[in-house]
């Protein structure tokens, strides 16, 4: 019979150990995607989203999404979600937000992409908010960082397939706000501007100009004063 020496157990025991530990170890939470038709440049895609909660003491109120490039804001209309949250569009994505639901409770919600940018996976950047104030950001590119964004990863598109044009609401620019008439600036108003700007203004210049008269009026005055009292 071989003998077990101790280094062998205690190698042994270890590595058992170890495997325990990470067995036991539960899987990081974060929040995935998934869509119908995950193929680039698909039309009317129902992508749905699934916030896996995190906090032990307070429940998900609101998921806010950053799109990413290629899908705009006007492309994406509500589908579904926890009961009484509703949808509203952001200036670089969308928001999902109701009552609080309970603790250890998962958002999960769908929404229509009118359609997918032609690209091989996309970022959904996520930041899922609690009643407690807490936020989980899952924003990283980076499929193996601490705080990963959820990934679509596409399929390539089919043959033939295009891009659509921009929806209304998307491309359409916000009508320029007409010009306000530049009001009349006072006399004051305009000798105080160019004081500002460092030159002299007309109200300063008329000054000096009376200043140089009354000084020249005083010499000729005193001229005379000193004739008259020689002769």
């Amino acid at each position: 019979m071989s003998r077990i020496t101790l280094p062998r157990l205690c190698v042994a025991a270890a590595g058992a150990a170890t495997a325990v530990l990470l067995t036991a170890v539960p899987a990081a939470a974060h929040t995935e995607v998934e869509a119908d038709k995950a193929q680039a440049l698909a039309e009317n895609v129902t992508v749905s989203f699934h916030a896996e909660a995190e906090s032990d003491t307070s429940g998900i109120k609101e998921v806010r999404v950053v799109l990413p490039e290629g899908i705009a804001p006007a492309d994406v209309t509500y589908d579904e979600g926890p009961r009484g949250w509703k949808f509203s569009a952001t200036d670089d994505g969308y928001s999902v937000k109701g009552a609080e639901l309970k603790t250890g409770e998962s958002a999960e919600y769908s929404v229509v992409v009118r359609q997918l940018p032609d690209a091989e996976e996309v970022p959904f950047k996520t930041l899922q908010a609690y009643s407690d104030g807490h936020v989980d950001r899952w924003i990283e590119l980076d499929e193996n960082g601490e705080n990963p964004a959820p990934m679509l990863k596409l399929k390539a598109a089919a043959p033939g397939a295009k891009a659509v044009s921009p929806s209304p609401s998307a491309s359409a620019s916000p009508s320029p706000t007409p010009e306000k008439p530049t009001p009349t600036a006072s006399p004051q108003a305009a000798d105080t501007e160019k004081d500002d700007e460092g030159g002299l203004s007309a109200g300063a210049w008329t000054g000096i100009g009376a200043g140089i008269l009354v000084a020249a009026a005083a010499v000729v005055f005193a001229v005379r004063r000193r004739g008259g009292a020689e002769e």
